[in-house]
């Protein structure tokens, strides 16, 4: 099914039966920029796939009787930028995990007012604007056509949008964010115009990590916590471009809030009554 020839295709198997007797996970997190300390009391475990190496070791933990894997998409020192990290390792690992539902916090900018800093937005679709990414399982000879209709799982963008209301946060429901090839930032001109296309959110690491995990049948669900407004709205000259260094200060303004949201969304996730249909993408 992962474009492995048979002999690679058994090995694999037999090293993913062995990996899930020590360790296996039910739920996945992809940390971002500024978030590498998700879990305590963990232990750490490094695995080799198909695709090379995923970011970093995972860090395997428990909470509420789930068993949870954590992995830092750029790395714990950040030496992954976001046009060169091993997405294909990292969501193929995950599987090898035996992770069933994957919940992936972003930093990301705003491309609309009514989104604010400090906000959070559960997007439900995406628009590629990236180049040269690794970005599919199937690279031939099978050709399979994996629908990205709705790249997002509905049932876990449902239990964020729930959690993070019950939990007193500004939570958009639904937004369209546009993946951009980073590691620059957009220009004026990129940022109007995908303002004017209605897109609400920018980010440089949603594609293809989404929809990679739908080509394996990951539930998957993008938080994005918006630490600022891209190059500016239009007609407010007080709105600075965004730097790297206000987006790592508005993150670590609210890593509290993205912390409750995740523990607040993995204790409402009910494992034995799982009626998702991402698997059968």
């Amino acid at each position: 099914m992962y474009n492995i020839d048979k002999t690679s295709k058994t090995q694999i198997q037999i090293s993913c039966r062995r990996l899930n007797m020590e360790h296996k996970a039910d739920i996945g997190v992809f940390g971002g920029s500024g978030f590498y300390s998700f879990l305590s009391d963990v232990r750490e475990v490094e695995i080799d796939t198909p695709y090379g190496k995923p970011s970093d070791k995972f860090a395997l933990a428990e909470y509420e009787g789930k068993r949870i894997a954590f992995l830092p998409r750029h790395g714990k020192n950040h030496q992954f930028p976001p046009h060169m990290i091993p997405y294909r390792a990292n969501l193929y690992a995950m599987k090898m995990l035996g992770v069933k539902k994957i919940l992936a916090p972003t930093s990301s900018g705003s491309l609309q007012p009514h989104i604010k800093p400090g906000d959070f937005v559960i997007c439900d679709q995406f628009v590629d604007r990236t180049w040269g990414r690794k970005d599919t399982f199937y690279d031939g000879p099978e050709t399979v056509h994996t629908s990205a209709a709705h790249p997002y799982c509905p049932e876990l963008r449902a239990l964020a949008v729930e959690a993070g209301r019950n939990l007193g946060l500004t939570v958009h429901e639904r937004g369209t964010v546009v993946v951009i090839q980073g590691p620059r930032f957009s220009t004026v001109a990129e940022s109007r115009w995908f303002s004017k296309m209605g897109w609400d959110v920018i980010n440089m690491t949603q594609y293809p990590e989404a929809y990679l995990a739908r080509e394996l049948g990951i539930c998957y669900a993008n938080i994005a916590l918006i630490t600022d407004y891209d190059a500016g709205l239009e007609g407010r000259d007080d709105i600075p471009p965004v730097t790297n260094d206000e987006v790592l200060r508005v993150f670590n303004e609210n890593i509290e809030k993205v912390q409750r949201l995740l523990f607040e969304v993995i204790r409402k996730i009910d494992l034995s009554k799982d009626k998702c249909t991402c698997n059968n993408a």
